[in-house]
């Protein structure tokens, strides 16, 4: 689908009222509706009648970026477009059911009827489907054929244990960098080039900087049987197979106004955003919103006041080498893409990965600032007390930050990887790092600043669980060992999301994926490392005491009262967990499944794979975030997932136990790895207040409007009502 900007306008007989502060009733509408000077508002209406639960989008391209408001058409058809900025907008139709409007010109203070018509065919209406409902056709194999028999067998990899390790696989692995099911992976562009659709797919998982990557987890399937799965899954696409349709929004869902950004260019791949302090949602109030752009080593902003886009590069002390993805950019050995050929598009030696905002609005990033070798000082036989209770020999990305006052960049080494990071709340400034490894890190803010020694401003502890009961942390099995009940135990790895706990000071809590995964609360203590201890948590799988079993934790979150919440990529639920419920919490059988009592388990929406009767949501949940200041209008400590396969974020309302789904129907491809509230202005209602996300895919052609399109930062907020400006 081309971008509407760029494709020809019909707008010959088709009504254009321009009407500032105008205050009408349409024939069919009982109840008034009024626009300012700043809006455009009107009625959606096709041969049906008014149509209820649709998108209406308003573009321009006479801004310094490329700008979009998005609003959703009431019971009755009626929409307000709100707060535009004087330009000239292309206004169109986008719903479920519907074939795209033609667009039609307007400006703000002008009352536009929009006409919609009815898709011609079930496969017009499903192009604007979610890529998860197009997901939803892949058929996975069944129960019976795990664990797989091997390339002599079955074809699946012995490694697979069970069907949830393989749906978990084709979410943490293959939907890990973008969307699958949506146009650019769910049929093959150019299928006159090969044999077989088998062949297309094996040159689509080779192809590009990141194609030796792609090809790494294919084999952890069993890659035939892999290749296998996506190309019958494309044959019968088109061959015109289609998904079921997704709901229109409904009740709270209409209330949502998008405001889109366009940042970072054709090739950017922005990993996320941050728009002020997590601890105090009023910092930056009104400033810009900053982005790390992972593939060509920059961070990047938007002023949402002035509609402009900037960035700045990141430097690196010297050239890291190869990092913790390096090995998967292969540049020398890469297969052409049917986008960009043989050209390398990302140049990263740094590859920034995280940011975070401070109470003085820098903004902190996780950053490979060298070759992942550690200094002396980080090793076995260094007298630093963190390297002799557990040395680090490596550390693929370290620390970073950006002074917008100065626009300087400083650089601080790491002996612990770092992944995700998060300011604590203890009376020091600390920032907790995750690790993508074996060890959780932190940095002593306020030492660094007045020391600039990073050796002696950060620590680091693993994962050690006081499984001998003693109440301390003396000799440990690692985690490769058996239990042994005279000893501790070193548990779990790969902690990916972080969040310090806002109920008790030095301690912290990570997740890390797989099945079934696992959470970790780390209570650092007054004098760390000797008084590191760890917690040790998996949601309830193949557990008899659960009713309802999940897995693959991967972002983690808390409630201001101590609530951990986590979306489970792999079984597809919003996760809460209750620490006291649980009636052990070390001691020989606190190694996992010990506490089922404390999980809480909720089915994200939408459709699930084929072959599959237990939960496996064919959506992928990237990360998650609590709205602990209610800065988006659904309340304080509203958990929120990001529907990264179904252009959505997914609020659950813990009360009602009920999703509200945040959807973002244009351009298709929105896949969110992260997001942050910001209040601007308490006492101006929904309009001061508002949730950040990007658009993070890896691959930023593969959104509609395809090669040349740029990511987009948006804004979501909610209103009163659907008609509210």
């Amino acid at each position: 689908m081309q971008n509407r900007l760029t494709r020809g306008l019909a707008v010959t007989g088709l009504p254009l009222l321009i009407a500032a502060g105008a205050a009408w009733l349409s024939p069919d509408v009982t109840a008034q509706m009024s626009i300012d000077a700043d809006d455009i508002g009107g009625v959606v209406r096709s041969n049906s009648g008014p149509e209820a639960g649709v998108w209406v989008i308003a573009e321009t391209d006479d801004l310094d970026t490329r700008f979009r408001k998005i609003v959703v058409t009431d019971v009755q058809g009626r929409y307000v477009v709100p707060d535009l900025p004087t330009a000239e907008y292309q206004l169109w139709v986008r719903g479920y059911g519907l074939a795209d409007s033609i667009p039609v010109r307007g400006r703000p203070g002008a009352t536009v009827d929009l006409r919609a018509s009815a898709a011609a065919s079930p496969k017009e209406a499903a192009e604007v489907y979610p890529a998860n409902y197009w997901y939803s056709l892949v058929e996975v194999p069944p129960p019976s054929e795990f664990p797989g028999t091997g390339e002599n067998g079955n074809g699946i990899s012995p490694g697979m244990r069970n069907q949830a390790a393989w749906i978990d696989g084709l979410k943490q692995g293959c939907q890990l960098c973008h969307q699958l099911g949506n146009e650019a992976t769910r049929e093959i562009l150019n299928p006159s080039n090969y044999d077989s659709t088998e062949a297309a797919w094996a040159h689509r998982v080779r192809a590009g900087q990141r194609g030796s990557m792609m090809e790494g987890y294919l084999r952890r399937f069993g890659e035939d049987r892999a290749v296998s799965m996506y190309a019958e899954w494309t044959d019968r696409i088109m061959a015109g197979e289609v998904p079921d349709a997704p709901p229109r929004p409904q009740g709270l869902e209409r209330n949502v106004v998008l405001t889109m950004w366009e940042w970072g260019g054709e090739t950017a791949y922005i990993h996320d955003e941050i728009a002020t302090d997590k601890r105090d949602p009023t910092i930056n109030a009104g400033g810009p919103i900053y982005g790390v752009e992972f593939a060509n080593d920059k961070l990047v902003w938007v002023d949402p006041n002035t509609n402009e886009a900037h960035e700045v590069h990141i430097p690196v002390r010297d050239t890291p080498g190869e990092g913790d993805f390096g090995s998967y950019i292969d540049q020398e050995n890469l297969e052409p893409s049917i986008y960009w050929g043989d050209e390398l598009i990302w140049d990263n030696p740094g590859n920034p990965h995280n940011p975070m905002m401070d109470a003085d609005g820098r903004i902190w990033m996780t950053h490979q600032i060298r070759g992942p070798g550690n200094p002396a000082w980080c090793r076995e036989g260094s007298a630093n007390p963190y390297a002799q209770h557990y040395p680090m020999n490596r550390a693929a990305r370290h620390a970073a930050y950006y002074e917008p006052a100065t626009e300087d960049v400083e650089l601080i080494d790491t002996c612990f990887n770092t992944h995700h990071l998060q300011f604590g709340y203890e009376d020091v400034e600390r920032l907790y790092f995750s690790s993508v490894g074996p060890v959780i890190g932190w940095l002593d803010v306020e030492v660094y600043e007045e020391t600039g020694d990073a050796e002696a401003a950060q620590g680091w502890c693993p994962i050690i669980v006081d499984t001998n009961g003693d109440g301390r942390i003396t000799e440990w099995v690692n985690r490769a060992g058996e239990l042994d009940p005279t000893k501790d135990k070193e548990m779990g790895g790969g902690w990916y999301g972080i969040v310090p706990d806002p109920t008790a000071e030095n301690v912290v809590w990570a997740a890390s994926g797989g099945v079934p995964g696992q959470i970790v609360r780390l209570e650092v203590g007054n004098n760390p490392p000797e008084t590191c201890m760890a917690e040790y948590y998996q949601p309830p799988f193949e557990n008899a005491d659960a009713p309802i079993q999940g897995y693959s934790p991967r972002g983690i979150d808390i409630t201001t009262d101590g609530i951990v919440w986590t979306a489970l990529s792999g079984s597809g639920h919003m996760a809460s967990f209750d620490r006291s419920q649980c009636t052990v919490l070390n001691g020989p059988t606190a190694t996992g499944q010990h506490c089922p009592d404390g999980w809480m388990l909720h089915a994200t929406p939408g459709p699930q794979m084929k072959g599959v009767t237990d939960h496996g949501s064919a959506d992928f949940h990237y990360y998650n975030w609590v709205d602990q200041y209610d800065t988006l209008g659904l309340g304080p400590n509203i958990p929120i997932a990001t529907g990264s396969t179904s252009d959505s974020l997914l609020a659950f309302l813990p009360e009602d136990e009920e999703f509200v789904i945040l959807r973002v129907p244009y351009p298709m491809g929105f896949y969110s790895r992260g997001m942050d509230g910001r209040i601007d202005d308490p006492d101006a209602g929904w309009k001061g207040r508002g949730v950040w996300a990007d658009y993070g895919t890896n691959a930023v052609w593969h959104t509609e409007g395809g090669k040349g399109t740029q990511s987009n930062l948006v804004k979501f907020q909610i209103r009163p009502d659907p008609l509210a400006h």
